[in-house]
């Protein structure tokens, strides 16, 4: 399968005879965006807090019993990684998505896969981007568990349902205000896309889109009734939860809503989606748990 490259990145392919001169180019590239990223660390304390859906903040039954979760400290990127940062990764290092759809998807909505917005990944890409950035850094980076998402998008646990600086939703102004819709037929007017991260204001730790742009890939297996007995101390999810029941692939969690909806976007929404496939509206962005010599 062909990777499918930003438009900056192609003349270097058109050139058979540039190759060792490509890999200079994907080298400095790279190397600039791993500083950007791991630069982009925001340190979140560790504490406690209780994890999940106190009532009306979510209709889905998965979100529920809220359960007493204690963390210790982490960081966690400010932005969702872009598309273009995540082709870079691609192109320096030869990786292609886990999803043979890739390229049809990008054929069918090429302006979905613009640069500068969210990356467009499954659970498997998401996880071997964030474990390159660690191997390049020396960091302990990874996709963020679910506990330590939804403790950073609610602010160090704070009782606010959505991850904005006043914690309500406020259409196109603190989270996006979804598709509108034809009133004859139903349909959309026009099929949206995400935002480019940081449109709107960041929530009261300084970390932007954790409501409503894309939805973010966690580290964990998904099982609907975790909460029922998720461990107090940093959970990281089940050994084993559920499975695509088409493939036999396991189901991975997904936090925070996306632009095709909006009250659906509180701090508690929780989906899943198979690990190996991409979709237009799932996104990501990286955790780590200490310190390393890149990251202040």
């Amino acid at each position: 399968m062909l990777i499918s490259l930003p438009s900056k990145l192609i003349p270097c392919f058109l050139a058979v005879s540039a190759i060792s001169g490509c890999n200079i180019y994907y080298e400095s590239k790279a190397e600039d965006m791993v500083e950007r990223q791991m630069e982009a660390m925001v340190f979140v304390e560790g504490g406690e807090f209780m994890m999940g859906n106190p009532g009306g903040w979510s209709i889905r039954s998965d979100t529920i019993p809220v359960h007493r979760v204690v963390l210790d400290d982490f960081y966690i990127q400010k932005y969702e990684v872009t598309q273009g940062d995540f082709e870079l990764f691609m192109a320096s290092t030869g990786y292609e998505s886990s999803d043979n759809r890739y390229d049809k998807i990008r054929q069918d909505i090429p302006d979905r896969f613009a640069d500068e917005l969210p990356a467009v990944a499954s659970w498997s890409d998401a996880n071997a981007f964030c474990q390159w950035l660690g191997e390049q850094t020396g960091a302990e980076a990874k996709l963020p568990t679910e506990a330590q998402w939804e403790f950073a998008a609610r602010a160090r646990g704070e009782m606010i349902q959505y991850a904005t600086p006043s914690g309500r939703a406020i259409p196109d102004e603190t989270v996006a205000a979804g598709p509108t819709f034809n009133t004859f037929d139903g349909h959309p007017l026009k099929d949206p896309t995400p935002l480019r991260p940081g449109s709107f204001p960041p929530n009261s730790l300084g970390l932007y889109d954790m409501s409503g742009n894309a939805m973010e890939w966690v580290s964990d297996n998904y099982s609907k009734d975790y909460y029922e007995k998720s461990p107090v101390n940093n959970p990281t999810g089940p050994a084993e939860g559920q499975k695509d029941i088409f493939e036999g692939k396991p189901y991975r969690v997904l936090r925070g809503g996306h632009f095709k909806e909006f009250h659906g976007n509180t701090t508690v929404t929780r989906q899943k989606g198979s690990e190996h496939l991409a979709s237009e509206t799932r996104g990501f962005r990286c955790a780590k748990t200490k310190r390393n010599s890149n990251t202040t």
